[in-house]
């Protein structure tokens, strides 16, 4: 491979847990990161999307700094792969902890979407070379860092997937083993009305932020702030195919003809509305001891 794979296991013999520090982080201006968002290396794909997701803004508001340590739960197509990775490449560090190639559990398709993400790592060296891969997949996959010594774990539009596969505590406990203490949980994801129940996920994929919370601080972290940053007043929360009738997946017009004026207008439609409301929330890991 053409891009550098850091060994776990040397980062797991020297990696020394930072001091704990509960303070709002003192970010150094946006510039680094707006020169990230705005780099030419990007996707125009991709790029589209800032309009819906604000990476600027968000990364902000979790407190990134170019020296920080970062783990991204499963990168998959790479979108912010494209921002965090150049960003961080000469001062911090970021671990694109992936879906699990190795584990019986994985389905074919994530380990498709892997390999995909993989071979873009090898291809541009220039940018990608600094990423350190880990695997992830519960229960047989969960060191996705050392133990105790990234600054920032973030994760984007994932906790509705581990409901439906019933395993999202346990992958809240493994963002806050790899968190030092004081570090930072950052989490963007659907945003349901209040009242939704798990079973309400599973079928529209939508997650009540009440869930969120509960799980989060049953794994030892500590809600600190949230943004509206990624609200939508126009997503009603009660589309026909749940959040994957809107944008980008447009689950609802998938099935009418291609290029015909029933399609067209169920995209117009949907595409008026825009991506999902969403909640962003950062959590903060609490300074003490009793978090494994």
């Amino acid at each position: 491979m053409n891009f550098l794979t850091i060994s776990l296991s040397i980062l797991l013999a020297v990696a020394i847990a930072a001091p704990a520090d509960a303070s709002e982080p003192e970010v150094p201006g946006r510039d680094w990161l707006e020169a990230a968002v705005a780099g030419e290396h990007r996707d125009p794909a991709k790029r589209a999307r800032d309009q819906y997701r604000h990476p600027v803004e968000v990364l902000a508001f979790f407190g990134l700094t170019p020296d920080s340590s970062v783990v991204e739960i499963w990168p998959s197509g790479g979108w912010w792969t494209e921002i965090l990775a150049p960003a961080l490449r000469h001062e911090g560090v970021y671990y694109a902890a992936g879906f699990a190639m190795t584990a019986d559990r994985t389905p074919e398709w994530r380990k498709n979407a892997q390999k995909r993400f993989a071979k873009e790592l090898e291809a541009r060296p220039e940018l990608y070379d600094a990423v350190v891969t880990t695997e992830l997949s519960v229960p047989e996959r969960t060191t996705i860092a050392p133990p105790g010594s990234v600054d920032f774990v973030l994760t984007f539009r994932n906790v509705h997937n581990w409901i439906r596969g019933d395993y999202a505590p346990e992958m809240f406990r493994v963002m806050a083993r790899a968190l030092r203490p004081g570090g930072v949980l950052g989490l963007v994801t659907h945003r349901a009305p209040p009242g939704w129940t798990a079973e309400d996920t599973k079928a529209k994929g939508y997650v009540a932020e009440g869930l969120v919370i509960e799980m989060a601080e049953a794994a030892g972290l500590a809600l600190e702030a949230s943004s509206e940053v990624n609200a939508n007043p126009l997503d009603t929360h009660d589309h026909e195919a749940g959040v994957w009738t809107l944008p980008p997946g447009l689950r609802a017009c998938r099935e009418m003809a291609e290029g015909g004026p029933e399609r067209e207008a169920c995209e117009r439609r949907y595409r008026a509305i825009g991506e999902s409301d969403r909640m962003t929330l950062r959590f903060r890991k609490k300074a003490v001891a009793g978090v494994d």
